[in-house]
C-alpha cells in the first residue's frame, strides 16, 4: 500500500504562553499543501529479526533510521496491537526536513492511518487523533488534513472554512536548519492585540499587516537570507508572504496568472505550487 504524506504551511503562529508542562499555548491556522512524500508499507513475512525494515530515498535525513517518525508510529501501534505484522516500509522524501512544513509530523501520522487501513485495526478518527498526539504537537492535524484553526500545542483543532485555491503559492527553502528549542527559547511571549481567529477572515490582501508569525522577528535577525526571501517574494507581487512554523520556508501567495521569476542560489528548494 502506497500513501502520500503532504506538507503544511502556518497561515500566522501566536505563541501565547509557556505552561507548566514547559510546552507552549500557540495559536495558528494549519493549511494542507500538496508537496508530497511517498510512504510504502508491505507486510514482510521473512523476517523473523525485526519487526520493520525501513529504508529511505530522496532528501537525504540526519535522524538514524530508528528515530525516524515512521518507525516510531508502527511501534506505537504494535505497542497496543502485537499482532500486528512486520512490514517493509519505504519512503521517499521530497518535504524538506526541519524547515516549517511538517514532513516528518505528516509522515508519522500518514504511517497510522496506512498501518490501520491495511491491517484492518479499526482505528476510528478520534483514536488516530489520539495516537498522532503521542508522535507529536501538529501530527493530529495530518489525519484531518483540511484547514483548521489549531490551540493549545497545536492539538485542539477546528476546522475553518478557508478556501486559497484560486492564489499560487511559492516555497523558498534555503537549506538551513533552524533548531526548533531555539527559537522558542528566544521568544520575548507578548500579548496579542487580536487573534488569529479574527485577523484570517479579513481579505488575503490584508493579510500582511493582520497575519503575523512571532518567529520571524527571531529568525530574520539570526539568519538575515531568510528575511531576504520574505522582501524578494513581495518584491516579485506576492499578495502575501511569510515563514511557515518556526522555519526556514517562507511562502508567497500570488494571483493565479502571476509568474514571478527568481534568481535564488542554485542550492535553494524553489518549490511552485
Amino acid at each position: 500500500m502506497v500513501v502520500f504524506p503532504n506538507c503544511k504551511i502556518n497561515l500566522g503562529l501566536h505563541i501565547l504562553q509557556k505552561r507548566p508542562d514547559g510546552f507552549h499555548d500557540l495559536e495558528t491556522v494549519f493549511y494542507p499543501l500538496p508537496l508530497h512524500d511517498a510512504l510504502e508499507a508491505v507486510q514482510n513475512n521473512l523476517s523473523s529479526s525485526t519487526d520493520i525494515e525501513f529504508h529511505c530515498s530522496g532528501i537525504a535525513l540526519k535522524t538514524l533510521h530508528e528515530d525516524n517518525s515512521c518507525v516510531k508510529a508502527y511501534r506505537l501501534l504494535r505497542k497496543d496491537f502485537p499482532a500486528l505484522p512486520a512490514v517493509t516500509m519505504h519512503l521517499h522524501k521530497s518535504i524538506p526536513s526541519g524547515a516549517g512544513l511538517g514532513g516528518g509530523s505528516a509522515d508519522s501520522a500518514f504511517t497510522l492511518l496506512l498501518l490501520n487501513k491495511k491491517f484492518n485495526l479499526e482505528l476510528n478518527q478520534p483514536k488516530l487523533i489520539k495516537y498522532a498526539l503521542q508522535l507529536g504537537s501538529d501530527c493530529p492535524f495530518f489525519i484531518l488534513n483540511k484547514p483548521c484553526f489549531a490551540t493549545g500545542r497545536g492539538e485542539n483543532l477546528e476546522q475553518i472554512n478557508i478556501d486559497l485555491s484560486s492564489y499560487s503559492f511559492v516555497l523558498v527553502n534555503p537549506k538551513i536548519h533552524i533548531n526548533t528549542a531555539w527559537a522558542f527559547s528566544q521568544l520575548n511571549i507578548t500579548p496579542k492585540q487580536s487573534s488569529l481567529r479574527d485577523a484570517i477572515n479579513f481579505p488575503v490582501r490584508e493579510w500582511s499587516k493582520r497575519v503575523t508569525n512571532d518567529f520571524e522577528d527571531i529568525v530574520f535577525s539570526n539568519y538575515k537570507e531568510v528575511g531576504e526571501i520574505k522582501t524578494r517574494l513581495y518584491e516579485q507581487g506576492a499578495i502575501y508572504a511569510s515563514m511557515t512554523g518556526t522555519g526556514s520556508t517562507v511562502y508567497g501567495l500570488f494571483e493565479k496568472n502571476t509568474l514571478p521569476q527568481f534568481n535564488f542560489p542554485h542550492h535553494y528548494f524553489v518549490k511552485f505550487i
